[in-house]
């Protein structure tokens, strides 16, 4: 029996291990991948006419704006969201959350089409030179994402699709001194961006710790489970711990 417990125990481990991973770090793992992939992709854009900076923290006053892929070019701005996903994706412009179908099995995520708006909004926010500039945002699936009905006015495209998608617009709207004149207010906000980062982390760090704090004794209506404070994208929220049998959310107030 105790040699039973010691070839168990190491399993044991190792799957909790995978479940720590799976459920923490997966999906932050699985973006970055994402990023890199389309990073790589844009790399084949004409140096001389693109300006691309990828996963970028940008600050303006006490706001800030995590942006996956900004091109700044002669034809335009281009703001990219970059969703690395699995399964079958539904999804309209105006909807809060957008459908991923896995295995039979249905989950709500953040619309990237608002997600990339706001990004856009944000730039503008930066000086009064963004104000008038000719903005093109898209949203770009990688992996094995399978996009089935998408209602979008914008761009919503497979990764080996992007590089057409961009190369689409062949007006030259902005001069070469517009564009390097962009750059550096980009840059500037950037260099303020890098300057919180480490706060930013520490921040949320502290916020997280906090939010532990709060008593999870409250009872789901939906099923009778506990609700535990979980992180979403945009804020803290209550989730039933019986997730997914029990989809049931409230806002932390």
């Amino acid at each position: 029996m105790e040699d039973l417990f010691i070839y168990i125990l190491p399993l044991l481990c190792i799957y909790l291990l995978y479940l720590v991973l799976k459920k923490y770090y997966l999906p932050r793992i699985y973006g970055t991948l994402g990023e890199v992939y389309v990073a790589r992709i844009l790399k084949r854009l004409n140096k001389k006419d693109f300006i691309v900076h990828n996963n970028i923290y940008l600050k303006k006053n006490d706001k800030t704006s995590q942006v996956d892929h900004l091109i700044l070019s002669i034809y335009g701005i281009y703001v990219i969201e970059t969703k690395n996903f699995k399964g079958w994706i539904f999804g309209k412009e105006k909807s809060k959350f957008w459908t991923q179908t896995l295995y039979k099995k249905k989950y709500k995520i953040y619309n990237p089409v608002i997600q990339n708006w706001s990004h856009v909004n944000f730039i503008k926010s930066l000086s009064k030179d963004f104000k008038h500039a000719y903005f093109f945002p898209i949203v770009v699936f990688v992996g094995k994402a399978e996009l089935k009905k998408i209602d979008a006015s914008l761009p919503v495209v497979y990764g080996r699709k992007l590089l057409k998608t961009i190369r689409r617009n062949r007006e030259v709207i902005i001069t070469h001194g517009q564009l390097e004149k962009f750059n550096s207010i980009i840059i500037n906000h950037l260099e303020k961006g890098k300057e919180v980062r480490k706060k930013h982390r520490r921040q949320i760090k502290k916020t997280i710790k906090q939010k532990k704090q709060v008593s999870n004794i409250e009872i789901c209506p939906k099923c009778g489970g506990k609700l535990v404070v979980k992180h979403g994208k945009y804020d803290w929220f209550y989730g039933c711990s019986n997730f997914p049998r029990c989809k049931f959310t409230s806002p932390v107030k």
